[in-house]
């Protein structure tokens, strides 16, 4: 028989025991670093090449130039010269050429990132590799270990299927790794390459959208625990790396990765994606999609920031994926931001195109080296991919 508890009504409330959340542990950015393949073009002179690759012989051109024209984009780099595209017969050469310039580029960004943070790749405790342009077992992670000099007892994690997502995403994973585990490193590392899944002979408007927004490219994110060796904070609040092997003053570090969030949003998972067939991956990209952002990101986003004591308007840094001109409109409407809140993002757009995952490590470079924001301020990085989902990651500079 269950005996009821007899509470006494003129007990003193401060008797009652108040449930408090433990306190944040902090990551600190220490380093990012981006490596762009050396085949760069601008936008103007893809439009004929990948009409003569997706397009029937004879066919109307026009919707593709307006899409391309449309797109944000005026430069881009590819993984392969643009000729060499026709030489890509099936699925395994294409496959292939991203396993081959995918660890090129995977060493390039991830021994400069290190070097930025004045560390070696020896100090890497943990290492997260995305990827949704190619896949290999052993992956990525696991062939550039013996060409970096990785620690034989390195923890691995690839990861296959985010997509856009995927830099937002694992920036979150590293920061909830790094907070079990304080005094570590963990390194978020990013290929795509995804002119290399481009569909020959495939005229659908989501193929011809892909061929005329996405680029190719990797990062690096090297992150360190709030017991890291050297990890501390400074004066200014700030946390600081630690000394550079060799001499070198690492760069400034910053900023730190204060919380996340993630969120799928129901009966959408076939609004972005892959279609995956003899000739590889073929692009799935509704046009719901923008809808999807203005119905449902703009109240999750502030109902997390609201937990943090924050609204839209104490956010003074925006790191948002650059999905394309709509998608950014309707994060720029939803939220209600300025128009210039996203302008870091339409330079990335500009500049490289949408390289999936990589396009938010390298929107997040670019604000630290170019226009690093004031110490004590706050950040958002957000970005969303398949599921259809969203991640968000709340920074403090």
């Amino acid at each position: 028989m269950r005996v009821p508890v007899l509470v006494d009504p003129a007990a003193s409330l401060s008797a009652v025991p108040v449930r408090t959340s433990a306190p944040a542990v902090a990551t600190t950015i220490a380093a990012v670093h981006t490596a762009l393949p050396p085949h760069r073009y601008p936008q103007d002179d893809l439009v004929e090449p990948i009409g003569d690759l997706c397009l029937p012989p004879g066919a109307d051109r026009a919707l593709l130039r307006r899409l391309h024209a449309s797109a944000g984009v005026r430069t881009r780099h590819l993984a392969l010269p643009i000729e060499a595209h026709t030489g890509l017969g099936d699925f395994g050469q294409s496959n292939d050429a991203w396993l081959k310039v995918g660890l090129e580029l995977g060493e390039e960004a991830l021994t400069g990132a290190l070097k930025k943070a004045g560390l070696d790749a020896a100090d890497i405790d943990l290492l997260v590799c995305a990827s949704i342009t190619g896949v290999a077992a052993p992956s990525l992670d696991a062939r550039l270990a013996g060409r970096i000099g990785l620690r034989p007892d390195i923890k691995r994690l690839p990861v296959f299927g985010l997509g856009c997502v995927a830099g937002a995403a694992g920036l979150a994973r590293v920061h909830d790794y790094l907070r079990g585990h304080p005094d570590d490193t963990a390194v978020l590392l990013t290929v795509e390459l995804c002119s290399l899944t481009l569909q020959q002979r495939d005229d659908s408007r989501a193929n011809l959208v892909a061929g005329a927004l996405f680029g190719d490219g990797a990062a690096a994110l090297v992150a360190r625990g709030s017991g890291a060796v050297g990890c501390g904070t400074t004066g200014n609040g700030a946390t600081g790396s630690g000394t550079a092997h060799g001499g070198t003053e690492p760069e400034p570090a910053g900023p730190s990765v204060v919380a996340t969030r993630s969120r799928l949003y129901p009966d959408t998972e076939q609004l972005l994606g892959w279609d995956i067939g003899a000739g590889g991956f073929r692009v799935v990209i509704d046009a719901a999609v923008p809808g999807v952002v203005r119905d449902h990101l703009g109240g999750h986003l502030r109902a997390f920031l609201a937990e943090h004591g924050l609204t839209v308007d104490d956010i003074g840094t925006w790191v948002c994926h650059p999905g394309g001109p709509k998608i950014l409109s309707a994060v720029t409407d939803t939220l209600g931001l300025p128009d210039d809140a996203l302008d870091p993002t339409w330079r990335s757009l500009a500049s490289v195109g949408n390289m999936s995952s990589v396009s938010v490590l390298h929107i997040l470079q670019n604000i630290r080296e170019s226009r690093r924001p004031e110490p004590g301020t706050w950040g958002l990085l957000l970005a969303m991919g398949p599921g259809f989902c969203s991640e968000l990651v709340l920074l403090r500079w």
